[in-house]
């Protein structure tokens, strides 16, 4: 029997199937096997082979030879075109921290293992931090890094760190998986990061997680060391906060308005 053309809310079925298989397979690390989905959607083996061949074709989804399927190259592109835009859109709000807190704003987004930022609004101060849009850096060594993971569950971490390893970018870089499991719990219990002279001596940097952001992402607010202070940070991190579920509220309208 063919499945039904339409599902709740006047979608099409086939292709809310589709896109839930695609993020289904990202949460699973990018490569399952058809009995995997099929436990974790619910839809019957012949439905998912179907719908898995469309995306093949499509380039969406590759088949390996070990006859799992992987995430294919096309969503590449899809992917950077997003990043692109979903820093476009944080840019107000990238300004309004500026204005607020006189310091350099940030955002980012976990690409696989690194962190990239995407969008950058910088202080008008001559002496500020010179991280550009484009950049790729290590979690461990940056705020936005430990406020992407706070929530990861340990072993992911453990598994992340191992396959990039935790180089030392300076002296204050944090350098052992536990120091950096314990740092993820001080952003649990505090609700912000700090890179305090982590990625680049002389500069700190307060982080936040952008709530139910689409994709990973972060805000952050970056200054010398000498202006971002402990008791600046008491003024900084509820602007932070405050920034970031806006922003996560425009996004959400954004989704609504694109359904």
């Amino acid at each position: 029997m063919a499945e039904p053309k339409s599902a709740a809310g006047g979608g099409v079925q086939s292709l809310e199937r589709a896109f839930d298989l695609l993020e289904r397979m990202a949460d699973a690390g990018g490569e399952v096997g058809l009995s995997e989905l099929s436990a974790s959607s619910g839809l019957p083996l012949p439905t998912i082979h179907r719908l898995m061949r469309t995306l093949v074709a499509c380039g969406y989804v590759r088949q390996q030879t070990n006859r799992r399927y992987a995430l294919g190259p096309r969503l590449i592109r899809l992917g950077e075109s997003s990043a692109r835009l979903l820093g476009t859109w944080a840019r107000p709000y990238l300004a309004r921290l500026v204005e607020e807190t006189g310091e350099t704003a940030n955002m980012a987004l976990l690409d696989g293992d690194e962190v990239v930022y995407v969008a950058q609004v910088p202080s008008r101060h001559s002496m500020r931090m010179f991280t550009e849009v484009g950049r790729r850096v290590l979690p461990h060594s940056t705020g936005v890094g430990k406020a992407l993971l706070a929530d990861t569950p340990e072993e992911d971490v453990r598994a992340l760190l191992a396959r990039t390893g935790m180089p030392a970018a300076t002296e204050r870089t944090i350098t052992t998986p536990d120091a950096f499991l314990d740092a993820l719990a001080r952003v649990r219990r505090e609700g912000y990061a700090v890179d305090d002279n982590e990625q680049e001596i002389g500069v700190r940097c307060l982080a936040v997680a952008v709530p139910d952001a689409p994709t990973r992402a972060a805000l952050s607010v970056s200054g010398p060391a000498g202006r971002v202070t402990d008791a600046t940070t008491e003024r900084i991190v509820p602007v932070l906060q405050q920034v970031a579920r806006e922003l996560s509220r425009s996004l959400a309208d954004t989704n609504g308005a694109t359904a």
